[in-house]
């Protein structure tokens, strides 16, 4: 029999090509028919089910927060800024003035397979990618064409997606010389209300837990009609009632609760009006076209383009109205309920408007990136190299198109004599005046562009008992820049109650070599040693024309080995270090305002004039530190993988990262609980609407923090061919030993995430696993998933006990494990056409109730661990010429 060609191959997290399908570092891959048995319509679907996968943003987070639908990638729950994505092997530019990669980026029908490096602190990538690297391998030298196309939605009503991609390739390499692929995509997903879903529909949330009733109660004061706040000059606790409910037997008025906390007011059901799913369209594409320049060398250019148009919607938007105490609407609605002695000591009245007139606040961003690569590939005398320029550019474009106020219109409403914030609808004058006072247009606009280049090669050197000693050198300069501006028409002048857009133009630089050493010292074993030098450059303000911070830079190494005692174990293990330079905007930032804290709290400093009438959510601002330091890591694996036959494997691999210099900033549930060792997250915010000042947090980065991460990924597969067909079964996942990390402020005062929603308002989960079997049959195969996580305890919350009618505060409650089972059957009608049909979440498993109260708007589930979506059906069509 004649020998086989045997071809090098790339293997993620080495520079080095060389003949080896499982080397000293773990890397998990997903091949093209992985990909499409998952049933994924989007990249980060497809990721962000992994079990390796922990502590992402989710686009849904889109509802109520400026992330434009931003997604990402996060390893072991280390964080997605320690997580590196990489397009083809080269970084893409990132979303803000850090590191993390939006994932709506990739161009998902142009990807051939993904590589995930599990290990971290790369010696070819960079040493700031501390949890491992996400290497997105796309197709290349493809001829012919395929379409293809998706259609699917829940069996409830909502969330409808299509998708449609074409690729197509012409050329062969090595006959033509050339090779061009084209490959576009069109996703269109439409909106998921609330109140589609019975455990979103409502911010006022009966439940039971063991044998009590209880209420938790996540609804807004800041009402239609509107509430009233009088505070006083004596500095006497302020009165917040609704007027309307004080005129109406205590009864509130349709859409709104009486609060839990307080018997005098109504709260608005805000999470009733959110959509738990926003709507978005995406279109992407990506070029390749290769040239053989001879046989040794070829000459490529890439361009990846996509485009992401988002819109979110929530509750209509609160606006605090000063009352004058000579007007009408004081002397009906605010003073018949105030005592005389009250009346005499007002210093304001506030009426908390929501201006469900306009119609729910909606936010259209647009989010584009652009990326574009020259280099050439092949081999110089003995050295096999690749060096390539890149451009990359991520830009977005927020937009309002509803709910928001035109400042002098609305200034205008306001006065109207028949404006009436405590009416229950407005009369036909003030109605009248609402269309011309909507506010649409850009408030800011963004982008962070990336210049770069690149160069690494590899040669054999010298006989080793194992064989040739090879040797990989390389290195790469890049520069970032984040710039942002406010829209030209979008500023506390032109909006009510608005809080102009900062604008910045920032920039660095960055810059590090690498060399790597493989040596095979017997046929069993070999050892790899690589060491790396990197730089990052202070930050150029150039609208102040400042440098802030300062330069700072590290040497790092990596050293692994992989041992193969007999053929069917191996054993492996590498140990390194890491290092991270803050964001640009963790240094440089001015303080800026930074919206609402995530929860409701009561006032930091009682009996301050500071102070808000009752717990509430409290204005943020947020601000950068210029001595912040770069963070460093430690990390190791070890591992092995046992194949006793063709049928059988199992591996696992044990990891470890540790973190000093974390940057980290107090929590709010830090520093509200204990104000005076946390003066410093204080500050003050004056309303723009009102002109009152009350109190506000203040997010500031710290360097003092460390963390500590273990975990073992583990993963196990196994075949049986029978006489019709053939089982393969493939069982992976990840296990959780510690997520321990300092409080704020501190450097020896440890907490945790495990199965715990903690500090950081996330749950690192003990265990995660996913089993996929498939029987094929010739040309039908039939595949079932099963996706898991273990329960947590939720959120800390304050709950009203029905039987006590009183209010709780640190309610936990438990949350119940979550397993879904997805199902696809994969019919090839020949060797161009082909057809899959699944179903997601076959048993309509809906999300546990969660009481968290961050990350997105949505109530009473938590949409970064279960999907609000239930059962859904899906079907895809593929045809190749």
């Amino acid at each position: 029999m004649a020998d086989e060609a045997i071809q090098k191959v790339e293997i993620t997290g080495s520079s080095i090509k060389r003949i080896a399908v499982e080397g000293a570092l773990p890397v998990q891959r997903l091949s093209q028919e992985a990909i499409a048995k998952s049933g994924a319509t989007s990249v980060a679907d497809l990721i962000q089910a992994l079990p390796a996968m922990q502590g992402f943003t989710i686009g849904a987070v889109a509802a109520g927060s400026d992330s434009g639908g931003n997604t990402s990638a996060s390893l072991h729950g280390i964080g997605e800024t320690y997580t590196l994505v990489l397009l083809n092997g080269r970084r893409i530019a990132p979303q803000g003035s850090g590191t993390t990669v939006n994932l709506n980026a990739i161009p998902m029908s142009a990807v051939e397979r993904v590589e995930i490096l599990t290990d971290g602190a790369s010696a070819l990538y960079g040493s700031d990618a501390i949890a491992g690297v996400l290497n997105f391998i796309l197709k290349k030298n493809v001829q012919g064409a395929t379409l293809e196309a998706t259609y699917g939605g829940p069996e409830d009503k909502g969330g409808n997606a299509w998708n449609t991609s074409v690729t197509y390739g012409f050329g062969d390499l090595d006959e033509d010389r050339f090779n061009v692929l084209l490959s576009y995509r069109h996703d269109e997903q439409s909106k998921l209300r609330a109140t589609d879903r019975t455990f979103a529909a409502s911010s006022f949330v009966p439940f039971s837990r063991n044998g009590n009733n209880y209420i938790w109660d996540r609804t807004s004061t800041s009402a239609s009609p509107a509430g009233a706040t009088v505070a006083y000059n004596s500095g006497a606790p302020s009165t917040a009632f609704t007027p309307y409910m004080a005129m109406n037997n205590g009864k509130c008025p349709e859409d709104s609760y009486k609060t839990t906390s307080n018997a005098r007011a109504c709260g608005f059901d805000t999470g009733s009006t959110v959509e738990v799913v926003p709507q978005s369209k995406r279109d992407s594409l990506f070029s390749k076209a290769t040239y053989k320049l001879n046989d040794n060398l070829n000459a490529f250019a890439e361009l990846a383009y996509s485009r992401y148009d988002l819109t979110a919607r929530i509750a209509a938007n609160p606006i605090p109205i000063a009352i004058s105490t000579k007007s009408a609407l004081y002397g009906t609605y605010v003073a018949p309920y105030l005592t005389p002695a009250q009346r005499n000591d007002i210093k304001s009245v506030t009426a908390n408007y929501r201006s469900t007139d306009f119609g729910l606040r909606a936010s259209n961003t647009i989010t584009e990136t652009k990326h574009m690569v020259i280099g050439v590939e092949g081999e110089l005398g003995a050295w096999n190299f690749e060096s390539g320029l890149t451009w990359s550019q991520n830009s977005i474009d927020e937009r309002y198109t509803g709910g928001y106020q035109k400042n002098q219109a609305f200034k205008d409403i306001l006065a109207n004599p028949e404006f009436d914030p405590f009416a229950t609808t407005q009369k036909p004058s003030v109605q009248a005046q609402i269309a011309g006072a909507q506010f649409v247009g850009s408030v800011r606009t963004a982008s962070t562009t990336m210049r770069g280049v690149d160069t690494h090669g590899s040669r054999e050197l010298f006989d080793l008992p194992g064989g040739k000693a090879s040797l990989g050198i390389g290195g790469d300069y890049r520069t970032y820049t984040y710039e942002q501006s406010p829209g030209s028409n979008a500023t506390g002048d032109d909006i009510y109650n608005f809080n102009t857009k900062p604008a910045y133009d920032l920039s660095r630089d960055t810059y590090g070599a690498f060399v790597e050493l493989l040596a095979p010292l017997a046929k069993s074993f070999e050892m790899t040693v690589g060491g790396r030098y990197d730089a990052v450059k202070a930050i150029d303000d150039k609208l102040t024309n400042k440098t802030i911070g300062k330069k700072d830079s590290a040497n790092t190494y990596k050293v692994s080995a992989r041992w193969q005692p007999v053929q069917t174990v191996l054993i492996r293990g590498s140990y390194g270090t890491g290092f991270k330079a803050p964001s640009m905007l963790e240094i440089a930032q001015p303080l800026v305002n930074a919206g609402f804290t995530a929860k409701k709290f009561d006032c930091p400093y009682p009996g301050n004039a500071l102070c808000r009438a009752e717990a509430t959510q409290y204005n943020a601002v947020s601000q950068g530190n210029p001595d912040l330091q770069s963070e460093k890591s430690k990390q190791f694996t070890l591992g092995f993988r046992v194949e006793p036959s063709s049928a059988f494997s199992f591996g696992a691999d044990l990891w470890d990262v540790k973190l000093r210099n974390a940057v980290s900033e107090v929590s709010e549930e830090q520093a509200f609980a204990d104000p005076i060792k946390y003066a410093s997250s204080f500050g003050t915010y004056t309303e723009p609407s009102t002109g009152i000042t009350y109190y506000s947090f203040k997010k500031l980065s710290v360097n003092i923090g460390k963390k500590e991460y273990r975990g073992i990924d583990w993963d196990l597969s196994a075949n049986h061919k029978f006489d019709f067909g053939k089982l393969t079964a493939q069982l992976s996942g990840t296990h959780m030993l510690h997520a321990n990390y300092t409080k704020a402020g501190s450097d020896n005062i440890y907490t945790s995430n495990m199965n715990f929603f903690g500090d950081t308002n996330e749950v690192t989960f003990r265990n995660l696993m996913k089993l996929t079997t498939t029987l094929d049959t010739g040309r039908l195969s039939n595949t079932v998933t099963v996706n898991y996580r273990n329960g947590y305890t939720d959120a800390a919350a304050t709950v009203y006990n029905l039987a006590t009618q009183k209010e709780e505060k640190n309610f936990r409650l438990q949350v119940p494990s979550y397993t879904t089972f997805d199902w696809q059957a994969r019919f090839a009608f020949d060797k161009q056409t082909t057809i899959r049909a699944g179903i997601k979440n076959l048993f309509d498993r809906a999300p546990p109730l969660s009481l968290r109260a961050s990350s997105g708007h949505q109530v009473g589930f938590d949409p970064r661990y279960a999907d609000p979506m239930m059962r859904s059906f899906y079907i895809t069509g593929n045809y190749k010429f």
